[in-house]
């Protein structure tokens, strides 16, 4: 029987970290005070996809001030972030504050491809959180603004969110708006 090869978290970028660089960061929409951007999120901090070495940085720690993030193991964390990458449809976003090897923050893009508006993509938001210790240092909102340029840069037709309705005025600060279409949804498990 031959020995199963094990992949070892590493810092290989789930997307071109230039797409997040060439953004035209002047056709963002929100107000920044101080000033911040996707090259510079503020001292100490850098804004980039994430990598599979992030599962030691606190990765799982911020997703779990949003939901239950569950208990994932390193080899289920690679084969997810793999098939992510493989597809070039997700674009996992993270701030780490590099001071301390931490995540702080993270959002997450990804594209799904239509038949409809002659087969264009639609761009969806998910998984928006900062973390507790560094809310207020406008981490949210420079992840929308560059989430929302992204998926413009992708030529995405639209992109779309769910938010609880207490979070609606945060959204619309980025040019989104409430839909008239009811958000369904079905659970088979927590």
């Amino acid at each position: 029987m031959m020995p199963v090869a094990t992949v070892m978290p590493d810092a290989t970028p789930m997307f071109d970290p230039n797409l997040l660089r060439e953004l035209d960061w002047s056709q963002n929409t929100a107000t920044f005070s101080p000033a911040i951007s996707p090259l510079d999120p503020g001292g100490g901090l850098v804004m980039r996809p994430l990598c599979t070495a992030d599962i030691n940085r606190g990765f799982f720690k911020v997703l779990g001030q949003l939901t239950k993030a569950g208990g994932v193991s390193p080899e289920q964390f690679i084969k997810t972030f793999e098939h992510m990458k493989r597809s070039g449809d997700y674009y996992v976003t993270v701030v780490e504050d590099t001071n301390l090897g931490q995540i702080v923050a993270t959002a997450t893009l990804v594209i799904e491809h239509k038949f409809t508006h002659s087969c264009a993509k639609r761009g969806r938001v998910e998984d928006v959180v900062v973390s507790d210790e560094c809310r207020g240092k406008q981490l949210g909102k420079l992840l929308m603004s560059t989430l929302t340029l992204l998926s413009k840069r992708l030529n995405c037709y639209k992109i779309t969110l769910e938010c609880l309705p207490k979070n609606v005025a945060f959204y619309k600060k980025f040019g989104y708006s409430v839909s008239e279409e009811n958000y369904m949804c079905q659970k088979f498990f927590n």
